[in-house]
């Protein structure tokens, strides 16, 4: 029997050269807070509606499902990128509060171990690909890198949140207007002092998640601890839901507008 020639679609492998992540924009910055919060009422929502070791067995195996759905494009698919982010954003809240719920590791101790996580993760991202740039998320190894990251940033950004909230006595919405002046910082930078775009970006990236964080909890925690009592269920399936509206709109355009594949080369960081 003749080999066929029929060519592999390009959702069967990833391509090289295909990038692999969303432009960046404003529609991102707003999906990105959204997961973030709906990742933070999600995991509290479900720790206390069923058994937490279910709850977080749960949570990982969506993840994996999620990433493993991801690697199997060819190329950025808006429904499975975002798909991946916010099950890392369940997955990444549960696996920092599991260390001081489980095993009462302080937020301090927690935020500075996630923190060496993530610089341990772009030091090797850094001297395997010469940048960390994501606009060279291009092949299999730079996505795995950009992955990695993602998760840590979800991991420290949610102890950083817990930080601010209890150990520093702040409370949610102090919290969320702390975070919301720093998140200004590297716009700013980038902006007007000339700041290298990679680092902005990133610096930028780890703050929308105490940021979401605190905004959900703020929404959804009792009054009694300075919420406003609404419910993480509720604001778990309102984040959800304005996340499912954007995505679909942007799977649409995305649709709508098929370029060729670009190749892009790396940029330094």
């Amino acid at each position: 029997m003749a080999p066929s020639t029929t060519p592999r679609t390009d959702s069967s492998i990833t391509k090289r050269g295909a990038l692999r992540v969303p432009e960046i924009g404003a529609a991102f910055w707003v999906i990105k807070g959204m997961s973030t919060a709906m990742g933070e009422a999600t995991s509290d929502y479900s720790v206390h509606a069923i058994d937490p070791v279910v709850a977080v067995l749960l949570g990982f195996a969506a993840f994996v499902i999620a990433l493993v759905l991801q690697f199997r494009q060819a190329r950025y698919r808006a429904w499975t990128y975002w798909f991946a982010v916010c099950m890392v954003g369940v997955f990444g809240t549960m696996a920092a509060d599991v260390l001081h719920v489980r095993f009462g590791v302080p937020y301090t101790a927690s935020s500075i171990l996630y923190g060496a996580v993530l610089l341990a993760v772009f030091s090797s991202w850094r001297m395997t690909e010469g940048t960390l740039s994501i606009h060279s998320v291009n092949s299999p190894r730079r996505e795995a890198f950009y992955w990695l990251a993602v998760v840590a940033t979800f991991a420290m950004g949610t102890a950083v949140g817990d930080f601010t909230a209890y150990t520093l006595h702040l409370g949610y919405f102090a919290s969320t207007a702390l975070f919301a002046g720093i998140i200004a910082i590297p716009a700013a930078g980038c902006r007007w002092f000339g700041w290298n775009r990679v680092f902005s970006f990133w610096f930028a990236y780890v703050v929308t998640r105490p940021l979401g964080a605190s905004i959900a909890d703020g929404l959804g925690k009792p009054k009694n601890v300075s919420g406003l009592g609404l419910g993480d269920g509720w604001i778990a399936l309102a984040f959800g839901l304005g996340i499912l509206l954007m995505v679909s709109y942007q799977a649409a355009t995305q649709a709508a507008t098929r370029d060729p594949v670009p190749v892009i080369e790396p940029e330094h960081a």
